[in-house]
Parts: structure tokens; sequence; C-alpha cells
């Protein structure tokens, strides 16, 4: 990876944390699930950039990095779905 490519996932990471911490304050006021499906999947984010950036990979087509996008992807998707599902208590 070229220095730029390092400063790149760096920045990516930084800006995933950023958000994920974001939506954890949201849910701290609020305590609505969907707030803190979207911080972790935020953090998961974060996290697999950083582990990405510090260790040398050789190839980032492998299915094994690809299994933290789909968790991130999936806890928004389940937010999403929670969020606009109807309510039994109306």
């Amino acid at each position: 990876m070229t220095y730029l490519g390092h400063v790149l996932t760096g920045a990516a990471a930084m800006a995933s944390l950023a958000i994920a911490l974001f939506f954890l304050k949201f849910w701290r006021r609020t305590r609505d699930a969907f707030f803190l499906l979207f911080a972790m999947a935020f953090a998961i984010d974060a996290t697999s950039r950083i582990a990405l950036g510090i260790t040398e990979v050789s190839d980032t087509a492998e299915p094994i990095y690809f299994l933290p996008r789909l968790l991130m992807f999936g806890f928004i998707a389940i937010a999403i779905i929670k969020k606009n599902a109807p309510r039994k208590d109306r």
C-alpha cells in the first residue's frame, strides 16, 4: 500500500470512529436501539479499517476482508427494519 493509501485508510477509520461516537451520544440521550446499532456498525467499520491499515495485506479481495463489512451492513439493515416495523403497543 502506498503512503497515500495509508493516509486515506486512516482518514476513513477516523471518520467511522467519529460517526460511531456521534451515534453513541444520541443513544445515551434517547436509549433508542436504532442509534446503538448504527454506533456498533460504524465501530466495526473503524476497527476493520484500522486492522487493514496496520497489517500487510496480500490481497484485499479475499472473502475474509468482507466479513466485517457484511456484519456492519447487517446491523444497519436490522436498525432500519426495526425502526420501520409496526409497533404492537398501538
